[in-house]
């Protein structure tokens, strides 16, 4: 029997990723489905009804009105089941299967698509455009259960049969949705590669639904790795669902821009977004993402006056939804969201959120979504925590980790682990407590680059979710005395903690290639300052010695309002008295003690490796009431172990690209002496030179390319902030951001050997008011791939900076001189030999990486 398909139509229903809560916990994915909405097959029979049946039902679907769609379809699959037309009944029987889940009639829908399938497989004429549009609608069916793996498979599944079919578009759309459930494991970056290599194609198409769902899957997969592209690529999307009047796409693509907005803390833009959403929506699903939304946007921002009432209206519309794996999820963030709040006064009673927990651990089992139920059981377990029945709460916190370890769903061992380890120690057993929180560790670090991709909320709430647990767990282990092996595992834990922070950074792992730091060079000595909350331990490292420790007992505001304080103090009108008393009182705690004990005998570098505050200080002008640091040791920072193999600069054939602008530009003020700098350091290296409107983004990159030059010398302005978005370099023709920046750095292929020895940066800024802003400093030093990074913490006079620069290659032309020792001898004649003794004038350069 020959099979004709009269009509071809694309519907696309967008369901949206909303992140709403805790890093803790995983929002469900909704996934774009396409479905190849073919009109009826014409048969032997003659009949139009049922046909016309399928098409009325469509347009109902495609208005929101999937109740009216439902009855419709229903009566054509009965219809079609009178007449002996198989193939029409399957048909009919895909599109009820699609309606039903929009209404969350999740086991009604599952019936309905197996039925379908049943009557495909039994139908050995079935045409595979029919294969696929079935393989879909079952592919949406599985993601919404939390089977993302299985809808993958049959996503895959269908391309095949479009490609089969010769259908071009049915495959675009099957690959897009193929990237939406990559999406929903969490492979953002995955997502991202195939998505960027379908959106040539998806751009040539007409303006459609494929096409809306294209861009707006392509928006999240960029939203989620940071990319500031996202928000483009989603209001090109909406702009388009606008236009074609794509109702059901609407509210998904409002929600995904709030949640840029929120991202970039714009609260006012987020609401307006949200409530346009669910203004918008003809999806009750949509309309309650909307509504979570603005109620944690109006927590996050302590807007109890329209919290309080909207709380309870939630809670009962929670209690009230079918079990799905999307009404799970949306309990479970809602909780952990009331979770954060303090016990002090709550928004509501903590026994209707654990009944509501109790509820969603009941429906996650009886629909088997066992990560929902983990997740259900670990908030269920915090609420008992925080009424201190910490029996029940280490039961059930005890079977979310268990249920965790036979997924070996790391993310939620992390988090269980971490809170079974809490509960421990509120009970005094420090010996569990440390078995607990180095299982949770061990997770997070098999996430790594995951981390990010296994949850959207986890780069905004790091501070939360993921250093508290490194931070407690070294507190419990440098307790009273510590031994060798907590030592040595203490140490371990604050470096994994900063390349998780820079991991967070970048929104994917950064550091590859790992070096034991105090074997790089036998002359230097490595300390690590630790600020915990009753007391700083430093815990120092040096080649071929046992690990010591030293122990200043202080609170953790104090230690914090001294380095405020001192940063303060630096600014050149200050009380120079003041300033030097605090200097000396950092001095003293980081730096007496070991002396005291003659730890630094030998060593000729100070390697910092530091934690908190402590990162915005100078070390190098600490001041032990004679002479600052700087002037006995070099100093160096490093972001732990990971330092790339180095090798010495060959002196006699040093040579640089140096670039920058010393005019006024974009807003940003003139650098007179910024030319006079890169002429000088021309001078003294042999050198490239790229001046004010030479010095542009490309020229850089293609200087960069072409030239075996070691040295990256760039004298302009910048920022380093603990916000990728916020961290940037000017170049003549705007501002390239430090993941651009990193890159182009890196522009030289993967040879080792052709790095960039050392990365001059000499007229940047830190943010202003950012207490992690070294972050961004410490990011770029380590992701441009150079070995070495000098860079300035504050603005700098450029006429100091200017001499401490052609200072600083003056020296390291001399024979046999380290890259740390080159800057200190630099520094020491600011302070001996010129006017800018003072340390705010030489003290804010910075040497990071490999000091060699």
């Amino acid at each position: 029997m020959l099979f004709q398909i009269k009509q071809r139509r694309w519907l696309y229903i967008s369901l949206s990723i909303v992140s709403l809560c805790l890093a803790l916990i995983i929002t469900p994915a909704r996934a774009s489905l396409q479905v190849s909405t073919t009109s009826t097959i014409n048969t032997s029979a003659p009949t139009s009804q049922p046909s016309n049946w399928l098409e009325q039902g469509r347009k109902l679907y495609h208005s929101g009105r999937f109740a009216e769609a439902v009855t419709i379809w229903q009566t054509a699959a009965q219809q079609y089941h009178t007449q002996g037309d198989r193939l029409n009944e399957a048909l009919s029987l895909s599109y009820l299967s699609l309606a039903q889940q929009e209404l969350n009639q999740w086991k009604p829908a599952q019936q309905s698509i197996e039925q379908s399938l049943k009557l495909l497989q039994t139908s050995h004429a079935a045409d595979p455009i029919l294969w696929a549009q079935a393989l879909n609608t079952q592919a949406n069916l599985q993601l919404h259960i939390g089977k993302a793996e299985t809808a993958l498979e049959s996503w895959q599944q269908a391309q095949k049969f479009y490609e089969q079919a010769g259908d071009k578009m049915g495959s675009l759309g099957s690959q897009i949705n193929q990237a939406q459930a990559l999406q929903s494991l969490g492979f953002y970056r995955r997502s991202k590669q195939q998505l960027e290599a379908l959106m040539q194609k998806v751009k040539a198409m007409p303006d459609d639904e494929i096409k809306v769902s294209g861009l707006r899957s392509l928006g999240l997969a960029l939203q989620m790795i940071g990319d500031g592209k996202s928000q483009e690529v989603l209001e090109q999307s909406l702009a388009i669902a606008r236009q074609i009047s794509a109702q059901p796409q609407l509210s998904s693509i409002l929600i995904s821009l709030g949640q840029t907005a929120v991202d970039l803390q714009d609260p006012e833009a987020a609401l307006d977004y949200f409530e346009q959403a669910q203004l918008l929506t003809t999806n009750p699903s949509d309309q309650l993402q909307a509504r979570l939304a603005q109620f944690k946007l109006f927590l996050n921002y302590d807007k109890l006056e329209f919290v309080n009432p909207l709380a309870p209206q939630l809670l009962q519309q929670l209690r009230e939804l079918p079990p799905s794996h999307t009404s799970l999820y949306a309990a479970i963030n809602f909780v952990a969201t009331l979770n954060r709040q303090s016990n002090s006064d709550p928004i509501l009673p903590l026994k209707d959120l654990a009944q509501l927990m109790a509820i969603t651990v009941k429906s996650a089992q009886q629909i088997q979504d066992t990560q929902a139920e983990a997740h259900a059981l670990n908030q269920w377990g915090k609420l008992y925590q925080r009424t201190q029945q910490l029996s029940q709460a280490q039961e059930l916190t005890q079977k979310s980790l268990n249920i965790a370890r036979q997924l070996q769903a790391n993310d939620i061992i992390a988090q269980s682990a971490w809170q079974v380890g809490q509960l421990y120690k509120q009970q005094g057993d420090r010996s569990k407590a440390i078995t607990a929180y180095t299982e949770a560790v061990k997770a997070l670090k098999a996430l790594r680059g995951d981390l990010v991709a296994i949850n959207p909320d986890v780069q905004f709430s790091f501070r939360t979710s993921v250093e508290p647990i490194y931070r407690e767990l070294v507190d419990l282990l440098l307790e009273d005395q510590p031994s060798q092996a907590e030592l040595i595992q203490a140490r371990e834990l604050i470096e994994s903690l900063q390349i998780a922070e820079l991991d967070n950074f970048f929104r994917e792992a950064c550091l590859d290639r790992t070096q034991q730091i105090d074997q790089v060079d036998p002359t230097a000595t490595v300390i690590y300052p630790i600020i915990l909350p009753d007391r700083l331990t430093v815990i120092l490292s040096k080649a071929g010695q046992p690990l010591r420790s030293y122990v200043t007992h202080k609170s953790q505001a104090e230690i914090e309002q001294t380095l405020d304080n001192f940063l303060v103090a630096l600014n050149p009108v200050s009380d120079s008295k003041d300033r030097d008393r605090l200097s000396q009182q950092i001095y003293d705690w980081l730096i007496h003690p070991e002396q005291a004990d003659q730890a630094f005998i030998g060593t000729k570098t100070l390697v910092f490796v530091l934690d908190g505050r402590l990162r915005n200080i100078p070390i190098a002008a600490l001041f032990d009431g004679k002479q600052y640091l700087i002037e006995k040791y070099a100093v160096a920072l490093s972001p732990g172990l990971q330092l790339m193999a180095t090798r010495s600069l060959h002196q006699k054939h040093i040579s640089a690209i140096v670039g920058g602008i010393s005019q006024s530009r974009a807003g940003f003020s003139a650098l007179p002496a910024v030319e006079s700098e890169v002429k000088q350091i021309s001078k003294s290296v042999s050198s490239s030179l790229l001046l004010n409107q030479k010095f542009t983004s490309q020229a850089l990159a293609e200087r960069v390319k072409s030239s075996s030059a070691g040295i990256v010398h760039l004298a302009t302005h910048g920022q380093f902030s603990s916000r990728l978005e916020d961290t940037f370099l000017l170049t003549w023709d705007g501002e390239v951001n430090v993941k651009e920046l990193s890159e182009l750095l890196k522009n030289r292929g993967k040879d080792p050997s052709k790095a960039i020895e050392l990365l001059v940066l000499s007229a940047c800024d830190t943010a202003a008011g950012d207490d992690r802003a070294v972050l961004g400093l410490a990011g770029l030093a380590v992701k441009s791939g150079a070995r070495s990074t000098i860079a300035t913490l504050w603005p700098v006079k450029d006429r100091a900076a200017a001499m401490l620069m052609t200072r600083f290659y003056d020296q390291l032309r001399q024979p046999k001189i380290t890259k740390a020792e080159a800057l200190r001898q630099a520094q020491i004649s600011l302070i001996r030999q010129t006017d800018f003794h003072e340390p705010f004038f030489w003290s804010g350069f910075v040497l990071i990486g490999n000091w060699i």
